[in-house]
């Protein structure tokens, strides 16, 4: 598969605790991908390495055939998105002012909106459903309306990639499936390409083309949902004896854990 986004040999750690020692990995383009394991495994690592919030040290990561660490920062914002787990928001900011930071990287001279800023802003304001709480105070807002303001923004920025690091934490479920069917569209309508760590194995398989299952740092398998939510491949990655069924609703596999093997 045509890869947007690869890591080669990398390895990631902080300070003298190494949390990746070796991985190659691929985000495939056009395609939404779930990076699924256990906690502290080093799935939110492994994103922050791939969107070179932390650097690697040793080994490549690619962005388009382009290594990452060469390019200028404005270039790679241009290219890619990352919404980070539990973002926060300077106190009083509006969803429009949220919003308008995406366009930050396409920004010139004094840092002035033009009229395409505004056009990128209001569409990322349409497609997330947000208009009408574009005056509002980002801190008055639901959890599920105050993720899709982010998502917003991160659209704004107009990027083929975008990377998210647990989307859904701490949302019911109504407004995990409100986000993860918004991030479908955005990959279905608008070709984009979607990475996201999750820990909800079932709303994974629902919504991915590939899964990225790692443990202790390493990619154990990857592949297509039915090809990753099998008995065995859980019971290696999860340590968790699991039943696995066909959702009679979207065909796609789904698990019921019973025990810790």
């Amino acid at each position: 598969m045509d890869a947007v986004l690869t890591g080669k040999g990398i390895s990631v750690a902080y300070q003298q605790n190494i949390i990746i020692p070796s991985m190659d990995v691929e985000i495939p383009r056009g395609c939404v991908t779930s990076v699924i394991g256990p906690n502290g495994c080093g799935k939110s690592t492994l994103l922050k390495a791939l969107s070179r919030m932390l650097p690697v040290r040793s080994g490549q990561v690619l962005l388009d055939g382009g290594m990452i660490a060469r390019m200028p920062a404005a270039e790679v914002a241009k290219q890619m998105a990352i919404l980070p787990q539990g973002p926060q928001a300077p106190g009083g900011l509006t969803v429009a002012e949220l919003v308008a930071y995406g366009r930050y990287p396409h920004q010139k001279g004094f840092g002035r909106l033009r009229k395409e800023d505004y056009e990128a802003i209001d569409r990322a304001l349409e497609m997330t459903h947000m208009e009408e709480f574009a005056e509002r105070d980002i801190d008055a807002l639901s959890g599920g309306q105050r993720q899709r303001a982010w998502i917003a923004m991160a659209l704004a920025q107009d990027t083929q990639v975008i990377l998210l690091d647990e989307p859904t934490t701490y949302l019911d479920m109504a407004h995990q499936l409100e986000v993860l069917k918004l991030l479908e569209k955005l990959n279905k309508t608008r070709g984009k390409t979607i990475a996201l760590v999750i820990h909800d194995l079932n709303l994974a398989a629902r919504f991915s083309d590939r899964m990225i299952a790692m443990r202790a740092g390493k990619v154990l398998h990857e592949g297509t949902p039915e090809e990753i939510m099998t008995p065995t491949v859980l019971e290696e990655v999860f340590s968790l004896k699991a039943c696995i069924s066909k959702d009679p609703w979207t065909g796609r596999p789904t698990c019921v854990t019973y025990e810790i093997s």
